[in-house]
């Protein structure tokens, strides 16, 4: 057996494994790299193996950096099924075609910028990697599978999905693989949930596994007590509409923070501790996903159901308005004071978050909370890095909005709650991968678990193989 590590990989993006085994060859997710320019160009660049011989692909959740490359793993000639679980099926569905057509928008920028007479990209490019026709072809290739059910997508390799309680949707993959005699169990982590969070259930524990591959976004830290980030959350928001009678500015991902920052507006608003709320959510696929997450109330936890039964009865709830129409977005930005929007994308760089960013944050009386990992490159990150201004759209824009970074709300787990998961394994795996963080992130984890735990680990470089 064979694993070859294709992304994510000493980075947090661009998640994609290659398992060659028993004659079969798999990928675990296909996902975009994100960030920089120069990290982003990368999506351009040929698969360093062929698409058309990888027998299926197994995806842990529909978050892009996991998922984004399926279309572009189709053109270029995949075929085979893509297993994953009923709801990220339903997620997909609206973020691939978004993400073609946001391929799309970004090479009709640049023809436009080109006729006028800025810099000429060459064709390679300025073309879409994919468009939203190449999308809607891959998902024609989803197959649903049920948690904690097996799938045989070979007939040496049986997989089973776990709860991860990171995203709606998301799974750890248990795959068995029977090569020579023997069977061999790889445990995928995906994306792991912070545990006691609201809406999904914790992440499930695993007893056993040969091969581990486990995420360590946030393992060189731990995320701020919860208690102590709805103190802040609730802090920044009165101040803002109340005393200095601005505008309270989220970005967050459309996908799983929106949910979440709308659940606890409802909660917060129930419980006495923020009342009078207008919110604009201002992205049409947090609208549309906030809709399918609607329609998986069985994956919710009892706390989530009990607040989707209050805001049911329709008492003392905030006001909460979807905006579809560019028009409307638009409209937002006449808003001087006493509005709450949450818009996309959640690290500020694409979508209308940066027009909102750009009206407001040269005013005192504003706020930004930034409520989720920015990655190293981004708008957002240089606003929790406290840059003085910013450019955007080509404009310098000065930084005069107070900002707070409530790292309570990540959606990954922290170095705590993965070691706790790490804990629930009744032996130590064959050999340990930390995945899905950054350099020093990734490496430090490793020495983590080696020292707490006493396991084999190591933090695999990008296109590092590995002979199990």
């Amino acid at each position: 057996m064979k694993i070859t590590f294709w992304g994510a990989a000493r980075e947090v993006t661009g998640s994609c494994y290659l398992i060659e085994a028993a004659g079969v060859r798999f990928l675990v997710d296909c996902g975009m790299f994100q960030g920089s320019r120069e990290t982003e160009a990368r999506n351009r660049r040929p698969f360093p193996f062929d698409p058309a011989h990888i027998d299926f692909v197994l995806l842990t959740h529909a978050h892009i950096d996991h998922s984004g490359l399926l279309p572009k793993l189709v053109l270029d000639g995949y075929r085979g099924p893509i297993y994953t679980t009923a709801a990220s099926g339903d997620l997909l569905r609206v973020m691939l075609p978004d993400s073609g057509h946001i391929q799309e928008m970004e090479a009709e920028r640049a023809q436009r910028h080109a006729r006028k007479g800025g810099r000429k990209r060459d064709p390679e490019n300025s073309a879409p990697i994919y468009t939203v026709a190449d999308a809607e072809a891959a998902l024609e290739q989803l197959q649903a599978v049920a948690y904690d059910t097996d799938v045989t997508p070979a007939p040496t390799v049986r997989c089973r999905f776990r709860d991860a309680g990171h995203i709606l949707g998301s799974a750890i993959i248990e795959v068995w693989v029977a090569e020579g005699g023997k069977t061999t169990k790889l445990v995928f982590s995906g994306d792991l949930g912070q545990p006691d969070r609201p809406i999904l259930n914790d992440p499930t524990p695993i007893a056993d596994a040969d091969i581990l591959l486990v995420e360590s976004t946030y393992g060189d830290r731990l995320h701020k007590d919860m208690a102590a980030t709805l103190d802040e959350f609730v802090f920044a928001v009165n101040d803002t509409l109340q005393r200095k009678r601005g505008n309270v500015i989220i970005p967050a991902f459309a996908v799983g923070r929106t949910q979440e920052i709308i659940y606890h507006f409802h909660e917060l608003t129930r419980q006495g501790r923020l009342h009078d709320l207008n919110i604009f959510v201002d992205s049409p696929m947090a609208t549309e996903v906030t809709h399918i997450t609607m329609r998986h109330l069985q994956l919710f936890d009892a706390a989530a159901r009990e607040l989707a039964a209050w805001r049911a009865a329709g008492k003392g709830l905030p006001i909460l308005k979807f905006t579809a129409s560019v028009e409307e977005s638009m409209a937002l930005n006449n808003i001087h004071g006493g509005a709450v929007i949450i818009s996309a994308s959640g690290m500020c760089d694409g979508g209308r978050i940066k027009h909102h960013l750009r009206h407001n944050l040269g005013r005192r009386e504003n706020t930004v909370l930034i409520t989720g990992f920015q990655a190293q490159g981004t708008l957002g990150r240089r606003l929790v890095d406290r840059a003085e201004t910013v450019r955007i759209f080509g404009q310098d824009i000065a930084v005069k909005a107070d900002i707070y970074t409530l790292g309570g709300f990540s959606a990954h787990a922290d170095q705590a709650a993965l070691l706790r998961w790490l804990h629930a394994f009744r032996a130590p795996p064959r050999q340990t991968f930390a995945v899905h963080g950054e350099a020093e992130t990734a490496t430090g984890f490793a020495a983590t678990i080696a020292r707490q735990l006493g396991w084999q680990v190591q933090a695999p470089e990008l296109g590092e193989q590995v002979i199990i």
